[in-house]
């Protein structure tokens, strides 16, 4: 994945396991870290010998990261899992989730973010029924 991915502001991907591409709007943080990083390779990460990397090495790679900063709970697969919560967290639909997460079951979107934020959707959810009105 590269800046040849990023179209009028949208990262535009397919998914390997389903086929289905993505289109997903690119926060104004991550543009400006693209802006400032070189732009020497077509893949925004590449190994230390300037390829891409495969996708098991990337996960090894981040998994060694993860274990120099002392954080051995951490994968690159929970960074889905992360989005997925932060995305439950702000008030998305379990549908909007699935399309930014690229999975193609709510259910497995369900599970990702069953950690969300339960007291702050709790409150909302009371919000709702307190401004209901009477006739519905």
């Amino acid at each position: 994945m590269g800046r040849q991915h990023i179209r009028n502001g949208l990262l535009i991907v397919r998914q390997q396991k389903t086929g289905v591409e993505l289109e997903i709007p690119v926060l104004t943080p991550l543009v400006t870290a693209i802006a400032e990083t070189p732009s020497d390779h077509l893949t925004f990460l590449t190994t230390q010998f300037g390829k891409p990397f495969t996708a098991a090495g990337f996960g090894n790679w981040f998994r060694e990261q993860c274990n120099l900063a002392d954080l051995p709970h951490c994968s690159a697969h929970g960074l889905r899992k992360a989005a997925a919560r932060l995305l439950a967290e702000a008030g998305c639909t379990e549908h909007e989730i699935a399309l930014i997460t690229g999975h193609a079951s709510l259910r497995e979107v369900a599970r990702y973010t069953k950690a969300a934020d339960q007291k702050r959707l709790a409150v909302t959810a009371m919000d709702k029924v307190k401004t209901r009105t009477p006739t519905g």
